[in-house]
């Protein structure tokens, strides 16, 4: 397909008619020049994988393999495994007569696929454009470089780029982020705009952070800061941000829609769990320790533990 890629095309596929209104789409859905694995990947603590529990395993499962460009990695009637560069990123669970979960519900806000390099993230936008995926949103976070969607069962999703870290903007402990407008010509320069090359998802993608609702930001604040031990990186209305070995964040918590929801349903669509890979020891030790002092319910699982927060969504540590 010969597609000439320009902004008024983007723009109308994420239902935009302005760059402010694609940014201010992002808004609500939020809050590197080297390949492979980047900085949010090799930081003492960061997300592993995600699963989600979805009425329908073959859209789903097609929409992650075709349209983030995942290579499905073992499948079956009750299940898919999808990756990149032969590491597992995302567990697809089928549960054909589970209920949808609420968007008031604690659970997901959105799994951020994060890009080994901004080329890299121009020639998925493309490739989206020319495949006509249904957008919800831009960014320019100032950090990083971002694009919003959902799949076909309502799972937000982000894809994006980070900036290089030495040029994200520190005052001490807080990190400097921000909603502004993506130069999308600018992104898009980087690629060709007539074909798309993007075949598959580059080696190097990973998940750079997952973004959660909570039914209250201090306590989400005393288990995923306190207990789990990630440090806080920025905090907004409604939201806070945390990361481990300051990253910008690895996790995003807000009460946007979710304003004092209680526990889940354990039985609805959407997010199973999501594990957080650690590769120290004695991090892993300190992690495990502070858990059992603060008096959770923890389960074995392999390669290390699982706990379930405030709200039921199962948090797995994983040592490497």
């Amino acid at each position: 397909m010969n597609f000439d890629m320009t902004r008024r095309t983007l723009l109308q596929m994420a239902g935009a008619s302005s760059l402010a209104a694609a940014a201010a789409a992002a808004a609500r859905a939020e809050g590197n020049l080297v390949g492979g694995p980047t900085f949010a990947n090799r930081t003492p603590m960061r997300i592993g994988m995600v699963t989600l529990r979805v009425r329908r395993l073959d859209p789903v499962a097609d929409f992650y393999r075709d349209v983030i460009g995942l290579a499905v990695m073992e499948r079956s009637a009750a299940s898919a495994t999808l990756g990149a560069g032969g590491v597992k990123l995302l567990v697809l669970e089928a549960h054909p007569d589970a209920a949808a979960e609420s968007k008031r519900a604690a659970g997901l806000y959105h799994t951020a696929f994060l890009m080994p390099t901004r080329k890299d993230l121009a020639r998925w936008l493309v490739h989206a454009a020319m495949h006509l995926v249904p957008l919800t949103g831009f960014a320019d976070h100032r950090v990083s470089e971002s694009v919003y969607l959902d799949d076909p069962e309502g799972n937000g999703i982000e894809v994006y780029a980070d900036r290089d870290p030495a040029l994200w903007q520190w005052s001490g402990d807080t990190v400097t982020m921000g909603t502004d407008q993506l130069d999308i010509d600018d992104l898009v320069s980087l690629t060709g705009t007539k074909v798309s090359d993007y075949a598959k998802a580059p080696d190097g993608l990973r998940i750079g952070h997952m973004h959660l609702r909570v039914g209250d930001i201090a306590q989400a604040n005393g288990f995923y800061r306190d207990t789990i031990g990630f440090d806080p990186t920025r905090e907004r209305q409604g939201a806070a941000f945390l990361s481990s070995g300051r990253y910008h964040h690895h996790l995003g918590l807000n009460v946007w829609q979710s304003a004092g929801a209680g526990r889940r349903d354990d039985r609805a669509t959407g997010l199973g769990w999501f594990s957080l890979e650690i590769e120290r020891p004695d991090v892993f030790a300190a992690q495990e320790e502070r858990l059992r002092k603060a008096g959770g319910e923890i389960a074995a699982v392999a390669g290390g533990i699982e706990v379930g927060d405030p709200w039921g969504t199962r948090v797995r540590l994983i040592r490497l």
